[in-house]
């Protein structure tokens, strides 16, 4: 514990890219930091960072180091803030991210409960529908859509939704309807141009996994323009059904290949690589999983 500090002004050096910006983070003064990072070195005797008069970079030892500490790190310091309020009401600042139409749908009006009932605690909502990183410290809990590769991160299953392919009645008119996966090869599929596997499309074919490649003259970077393009014609989408519902209930959209849909997907909480989350990051957890249960509109 003698350490805590040190390695705390090595873990931020690394992550804001200099001294000056971990001295700021950390609301210290940088020849604290300084001095913190010179105390480390000497203590494992090897270098950890380079420095110049405007960058901090790690050695080759200084990455293992961080790679191997960090977890640890977090697990400390998740014990200590968890002692420090244990027996008192959830307080401080909780951090979210969650794709930008889930959040303003299902999140922030959870987040609006939420601070009802615990008047100490403050949220943070990022809406982005790029995965954010939950190991730099900058979030307490992110909310994905997708079942999860093994990692180091906490994740708890809180929901599933059906993901769904449609388009509308006006493209139906102009090109046949795909009766199996495999034809949608001859057909304009709108996809989503920051997702790297957006052109791959998952399908059940007598109960195996078949991924279909799929292309198309118009992608774009965010949902709400692609459900729009597809309403408009230019052609086949990949949805959850929730966010287009309104749309097929309004007859604008068709869904299609129904038979092939893939099982339902996870709506997954994810919370940093520490053992414990904190109190408040659970009790968000809980109140979120209890609205997506109550909401046959993500499924049904």
């Amino acid at each position: 514990m003698e350490r805590f500090g040190d390695l705390e002004a090595f873990l931020a050096i690394i992550e804001k890219g200099s001294q000056t910006a971990a001295a700021k983070h950390l609301h210290r003064s940088l020849q604290s930091i300084s001095r913190s990072l010179a105390t480390l070195e000497s203590s494992v005797g090897v270098e950890l960072v380079r420095r110049n008069t405007r960058q901090s970079n790690p050695t080759e030892a200084g990455l293992q180091f961080y790679r191997r500490v960090r977890p640890a790190f977090l697990e400390i310091d998740a014990a200590k803030r968890e002692i420090t309020h244990k027996g008192s009401e959830p307080a401080g600042l909780l951090r979210i991210a969650a794709p930008v139409l889930f959040a303003s749908t299902y999140v922030a009006p959870t987040v609006c409960d939420f601070l009802l009932r615990y008047p100490h605690v403050d949220v943070s909502l990022t809406a982005a529908d790029r995965k954010v990183d939950l190991y730099d410290g900058q979030f307490d809990l992110a909310v994905r859509v997708r079942e999860l590769p093994d990692s180091e991160l906490k994740a708890r299953r809180i929901g599933s939704l059906r993901a769904v392919v449609f388009g509308a009645p006006a493209y139906f008119a102009k090109h046949d309807r795909p009766k199996h996966p495999a034809d949608l090869a001859g057909h304009q599929c709108v996809v989503r141009s920051t997702d790297p596997d957006g052109e791959k499309w998952r399908f059940r074919v007598r109960g195996k996994r078949e991924m279909v490649r799929v292309r198309g003259r118009f992608q774009a970077d965010d949902t709400a323009s692609i459900q729009a393009a597809v309403a408009g014609g230019l052609g086949i989408g990949l949805s959850p059904l929730w966010q287009v519902r309104p749309l097929l209930a309004a007859g604008k959209i068709e869904l299609v290949l129904e038979e092939f849909e893939m099982p339902k997907l996870p709506i997954v909480a994810v919370s940093p690589p520490t053992k414990q989350p904190s109190e408040k990051t659970q009790l968000f957890i809980e109140l979120l999983a209890a609205r997506l249960k109550r909401d046959r509109s993500l499924s049904v």
